[in-house]
């Protein structure tokens, strides 16, 4: 079971890597990337490009609030981050719409029990990063985002297991009905 949350998905890391994101302008974007890697079972994500202590702020606030053990990092220079995960033993998917399909290489990926690093572009991706990648993946050859790339490779990876999962820790839980909204606060669980 993974440390911080209920429920099994995998023992390997997977940690989510934002190439580029540029303060005032990415924020918004970035910020929903890293709800869904929370979300979707990642457990970390690492930026480069601006600095965004309000968007790290941001994701520790949600993290205790709603539970888990999710952690925010950055690095200043994508290329050395990347080799750097690369040379602690991580496999890196890079999701991108000119990739392999992912009904095609999903169960390869999941197989190898080796730490992932998956890589989510922002504006240009530099070439190099389609060589670093020991996958180059697309989840559909068409254009979209990179968060619904990101939610659909994380619910492939983890086989629909992700949505079971539950976070421990956290002061809030939302109680689940047909109609309505209940939040229930920690004294009441």
């Amino acid at each position: 079971m993974r440390r911080g949350c209920v429920g099994k998905l995998s023992s390997m890391r997977v940690v989510v890597f934002r190439l580029g994101h540029r303060y005032v302008r990415d924020d918004r974007t970035t910020t929903h990337l890293f709800l869904v890697a929370r979300a979707f079972g990642a457990d970390a994500a690492v930026y480069c490009g601006q600095r965004d202590e309000e968007l790290e702020r941001s994701l520790m606030r949600v993290k205790e609030s709603w539970g888990g053990s999710f952690e925010v990092g950055f690095v200043r220079d994508w290329r050395s981050g990347l080799q750097e995960y690369k040379g602690n033993g991580l496999e890196v998917i890079h999701l991108t719409m000119y990739g392999l399909p992912i009904v095609e290489v999903v169960e390869q990926i999941r197989s190898s029990s080796k730490d992932k690093l998956v890589v989510v572009g922002g504006a240009k991706v530099p070439k190099e990063v389609y060589s670093l990648a020991d996958w180059n993946v697309s989840v559909t050859s068409q254009p979209h985002s990179e968060v619904s790339a990101l939610s659909v490779f994380l619910h492939e990876f983890f086989s629909g297991e992700e949505l079971l999962r539950s976070f421990d820790g956290g002061r809030l839980r939302i109680l689940p009905q047909e109609r309505g909204k209940r939040v229930l606060r920690k004294n009441a669980f």
